[in-house]
């Protein structure tokens, strides 16, 4: 189950903390990432976090202004954004990261995703 939460209407140059509360093995196991979809694009990976939070690696568009990081022990991965673009505008969703670029889940034949959380940036 994924359950994100923290989204809501902020300035340019604001800064918002996502939460993703997760739970399963398929999840606690992987590398865990943020993902958005703004409206008529397609979802992409923005960041992603290892099992044991050692490396990150970020989309080159939030390079910088956002910071991932899991805790294990309570079963969350945050999004910390800052200096907040209009362009961020989107709906966040967190899942697993598979080594081919997809979730884990997809990687089987099953597309899961949770609610997401909406973030609206204005100029």
């Amino acid at each position: 189950q994924l359950v994100e939460s923290g989204g809501g209407l902020v300035q340019a140059g604001g800064s918002l903390r996502l939460s993703c509360a997760f739970s399963g093995t398929i999840f606690s196991d992987n590398t865990m990432g943020w993902y958005r979809q703004a409206p008529g694009n397609q979802r992409r990976l923005v960041a992603s976090i290892n099992k044991d939070g050692s490396r990150t690696n970020f989309a080159a568009s939030v390079k910088d202004r956002f910071a991932i990081s899991r805790d294990n022990a309570k079963n969350i991965v945050y999004l910390q954004m800052n200096n907040l673009e209009p362009e961020d505008t989107a709906v966040y969703y967190c899942n697993s990261v598979h080594p081919t670029g997809t979730t884990w889940m997809a990687s089987w034949g099953m597309d899961y995703w949770g609610n997401g959380t909406l973030v609206t940036v204005s100029s």
